[in-house]
């Protein structure tokens, strides 16, 4: 089926610096012109979606939608490293060459493209129209199509002349596959995923045989590790959710007063705070999620490895070892063999001291299926 024309509607805050120059690649190569429309009202066209949004043949933006903060951010490299070198200028100068040529490709301006990326400048709507950043602003595909209707653009190096009146729009949504994706690297779900992962392979190391608990695990913490892979991680934020976590298994298991398991929430939460680069924009995460997953971290941490702790802690009550002090009485006379009466069990006994019947004795040590007694002193 032939196409008219291709319409993006675009809402991202960015993403990765490969995958955009493939789409700007298959913009600028396709035969059928391309219209980007950013929407809905409250949309956005943020770092990566600016370069996306200048390839296109027409470009246009819904009333109360803003674009911009297209400076590139390295993922993962440590803070030190990102402001003042020489990679980073030689990034940015990258960057602004490209957004250069795309807006001088469809004749838009190149001055504020370059300043988006120098200086992470953004615009709304209206000021974009005014700057000549877009074509027109649209409410809708409908609007679109009607204010596009006998424009002229190049596409390939021809012009052509837009008839877009009465045509028929067919939507193509994205599939099962990159939904999931979408929701997977969400922040917050891939936090979530990653918090998750690790407390279910912690119950299945503590309590072997579950397998539940461990696969579960198993499955969100590879999920979030493919979320973190297209996510701007900082690693030292990752190491102090670990260390944190780390922390609060210690303090129930070593008195501390309460030092590890303070130290360990502090940790937890600068951890979180710091996990995704705050530069790159829509990459924060919640601190609604962040302050209720350390209290529900410290929660689970010190009640349930606290009981689990005593419960290894109380006396034993069954088996050979709890009959060691255990007190009875002799079942009848004898010297050096006899039987005593244990727990409501007759056992063979030997003593190194004559014992009467009904006299007190007391458990010091088992052979085999007879128990070494002695008398109950008063």
């Amino acid at each position: 089926m032939h196409a008219a024309l291709v319409i993006l509607r675009l809402d991202t805050p960015g993403g990765l610096d490969s995958a955009m120059r493939e789409i700007v690649q298959a913009i600028l190569a396709s035969p059928i012109p391309v219209a980007c429309l950013v929407a809905p009202p409250g949309a956005r066209a943020a770092s990566a979606g600016t370069y996306i949004l200048y390839a296109c043949h027409i470009a246009a933006m819904a009333p109360g939608t803003n674009l911009g903060a297209a400076t590139p951010v390295a993922i993962g490299m440590p803070e030190g490293e990102k402001k003042g070198d020489a990679m980073e200028q030689k990034r940015i100068n990258d960057a602004v060459a490209y957004i250069r040529s795309l807006a001088e490709l469809h004749g838009r301006n190149a001055d504020w493209a370059e300043k988006a990326v120098r200086e992470a400048a953004s615009l709304s709507a209206s000021e974009a129209l005014r700057l000549h950043v877009v074509d027109l602003l649209a409410e809708d595909i409908p609007d679109l199509l009607e204010k596009i209707h006998g424009r002229k653009v190049k596409v390939l190096g021809k012009e052509m002349t837009l008839n877009t009146r009465d045509l028929v729009v067919q939507r193509v949504e994205p599939d099962w596959r990159n939904r999931l994706l979408a929701v997977i690297t969400d922040p917050n779900v891939a936090y979530l995923l990653l918090i998750i992962g690790i407390y279910g392979l912690i119950f299945e190391f503590a309590h072997p045989g579950f397998i539940l608990p461990g696969v579960v695990g198993a499955i969100c913490l590879l999920l979030s590790l493919y979320a973190f892979q297209v996510l701007p991680v900082n690693y030292a934020g990752l190491g102090l959710v670990l260390l944190g976590i780390a922390f609060m298994i210690s303090e129930a298991f070593v008195p501390s007063f309460g030092a590890l398991g303070l130290g360990g929430i502090i940790a937890f939460i600068i951890g979180s705070l710091l996990l995704l680069d705050t530069e790159a924009m829509g990459y924060g995460i919640h601190w609604q999620l962040i302050v209720a997953l350390a209290l529900t971290s410290a929660l689970f941490f010190f009640t349930v490895f606290s009981l689990a702790i005593r419960a290894r802690l109380r006396p034993v009550v069954t088996g050979r070892e709890e009959l060691l002090g255990a007190v009875g009485e002799a079942w009848e006379d004898f010297e050096r063999e006899g039987r005593v009466w244990i727990h409501s069990e007759l056992w063979n006994a030997r003593t190194r001291k004559p014992l009467r019947k009904g006299e007190k004795v007391r458990v010091v040590g088992i052979e085999g299926l007879t128990l070494i007694v002695e008398p109950l002193e008063e």
